[in-house]
């Protein structure tokens, strides 16, 4: 789990330069026009391996690609038939950095006010507010302490919440593992209108301080302090798995599919596993426990 901020952001920045022939689909389809400022409403992958990696997802966890066609370095993600990510193949990108990851998209209400407020807040904007079609205009910043990020003003809405209910090998939940989490929450809160909770979570023996960010009623994302110093600030993103006897046979397979498991299966606090796992290029990904009842 890594950031390469400086090789991330020459590849960004130049498929950017091309973007505004491309024309990506929407992250909803259909929408309805209300934008959700704060929720992580999409996720790209950003990969050197790109057909081992598909086939590492794909057996995992059932998803299904489709790339949008010649000319256009993007493919998209279905899981069960519906789109919830995208992916790019490095080896198309004019770069020899190896900057293989998953970068977490979030919803704002006017990307070049956030635009601003990024810089007004100690960050950097890699690439400027640039338009993908349909799916409306983007841009890539890093917060204060080097985390990337994508901000996304959809052109026609954003996924409803209660649209679909979470299912295993659905994205579920998305956390800022960071150096300074009350800098970086202070960042955030710049760019949308998140209400803090602080908690602690781990054990007596490892409590964790964390941050929870919520707009609304509803639970956006986390901010925790850095495990390990030797790993720079990123976001990870976290996938569904059923139970605990999914986990330990996706755990089982990882390696044989070209992947490595970073951290294996950890007791959850409240309940449950996690673990955490990189695929085929290198993108690291957590793996959750969950059901409805949790």
């Amino acid at each position: 789990l890594y950031t390469l901020a400086g090789a991330l952001a020459l590849c960004l920045i130049l498929a950017a330069c091309t973007a505004g022939s491309i024309n990506i689909p929407p992250v909803a389809s259909p929408a309805d026009g209300q934008r959700l400022p704060g929720k992580v409403v999409w996720r790209d992958l950003i990969a050197d391996s790109p057909q081992a990696t598909m086939r590492f997802y794909g057996d995992l966890f059932g998803w299904e690609f489709e790339p949008l066609g010649a000319g256009i370095n993007y493919t998209l993600i279905r899981h069960r038939g519906r789109p919830i990510g995208g992916m790019v193949d490095q080896n198309q990108l004019p770069t020899r950095a190896d900057v293989s990851q998953w970068v977490v998209v979030m919803s704002v209400e006017d990307i070049d006010s956030a635009a601003s407020q990024v810089t007004a807040g100690g960050g950097q904007v890699l690439t400027p507010p640039t338009s993908l079609g349909d799916r409306g205009r983007i841009a890539v910043v890093t917060d204060p302490q080097g985390a990337v990020l994508s901000l996304l003003q959809t052109r026609d809405g954003d996924p409803a919440d209660s649209a679909v209910e979470s299912r295993p090998g659905d994205f579920l939940w998305d956390e800022l593992w960071t150096s300074d989490p009350d800098s970086a929450r202070r960042f955030l809160q710049g760019l949308a209108p998140f209400r803090s909770e602080d908690m602690t979570l781990g054990s007596q023996e490892m409590p964790v301080d964390y941050r929870l960010l919520t707009t609304g009623d509803r639970p956006r994302a986390g901010i925790r302090p850095l495990p390990d110093p030797a790993i720079s600030p990123t976001w990870v993103s976290f996938l569904q798995v059923a139970d605990e006897a999914a986990l330990d046979d996706i755990l089982a397979r990882v390696e044989a599919l070209g992947g490595r498991v970073l951290v294996p299966a950890m007791a959850r606090p409240r309940g449950g596993k996690v673990a955490i796992v990189a695929d085929p290029s290198g993108a690291g990904i957590g793996l959750q426990t969950w059901s409805d009842k949790e």
